[in-house]
């Protein structure tokens, strides 16, 4: 299908332990649409290549910068799409951000100014934060139940460390005060409970659901991808 140069363009902002990668099946859906879209690689899952051993891991704010660097490199008008962890940094990031017409927050941590991650979730904070979390011992179960067997076997082989610092560094700035944002409940998340999404949603515009697991962008792209079409020209414009 040809794309609609007069619609805005998708940022698609992945999760802890995950990678761009992971919106592929949503990315192929949205540009049958007539959608663009880009998918931005967090630094606190995705070191750069040569990064010195020893060097203190990238955090939250290290991913706020990655997320302003790709709007500014798209340049238009542009919504965020934000799963889970990715939420908190895209928070940050469109704080400042002109081109931004909107906040989607996929079952995402849409936190306020002086949260983090772990506080929100009771978590104690650690004494020291300069390591990483690998990926849940039964992410099969957790992350991807209800994606098919095989997809989800080599989504599990994908996952990565997580930095503790992302995790740990709070909000400084709460871009959804002042940008529109939409808030999509996964009803069947075993990851964040849906109870606790629905709390953060009282924060969002508009809330919708979907009876997902943690990842509709592998259980049900398609889906995923009309909703975020649906949410673009209703919600956010």
């Amino acid at each position: 299908m040809n794309v609609d140069t007069d619609r805005p363009t998708f940022l698609l902002v992945h999760g802890a332990w995950h990678g761009a990668w992971c919106w592929e099946p949503v990315r192929a859906a949205l540009d049958a649409d007539g959608w663009r879209s880009h998918a931005v690689d967090l630094p606190s899952a995705n070191p750069p290549a040569g990064r010195q051993a020893g060097a203190r891991p990238a955090g939250m704010l290290d991913d706020a910068d990655t997320i302003r660097d790709s709007l500014r490199r798209i340049g238009g008008p542009t919504i965020v799409i934000a799963h889970s962890y990715g939420g908190v940094p895209a928070t940050e990031a469109v704080a400042d951000a002109t081109n931004v017409l909107g906040v989607v927050y996929l079952a995402g941590f849409q936190l306020d100014v002086g949260e983090s991650m772990f506080t929100f979730l009771g978590a104690p904070l650690p004494d020291d934060d300069t390591g990483h979390l690998p990926p849940y011992e039964d992410s099969r179960q957790t992350l991807f139940d209800d994606v098919p067997e095989a997809d989800a076997d080599r989504a599990v082989a994908r996952l990565r460390p997580q930095s503790v610092l992302s995790l740990t560094e709070r909000v400084t700035r709460a871009g959804w005060r002042t940008v529109p944002s939409s808030y999509v409940v996964c009803d069947r998340d075993q990851s964040l409970e849906p109870s606790e999404q629905r709390e953060l949603a009282k924060r969002a515009g508009s809330v919708h659901q979907l009876p997902s697991g943690h990842s509709p962008f592998l259980s049900m792209p398609r889906q995923l991808a009309t909703l975020l079409g649906r949410i673009a020209t209703t919600d956010l414009r």
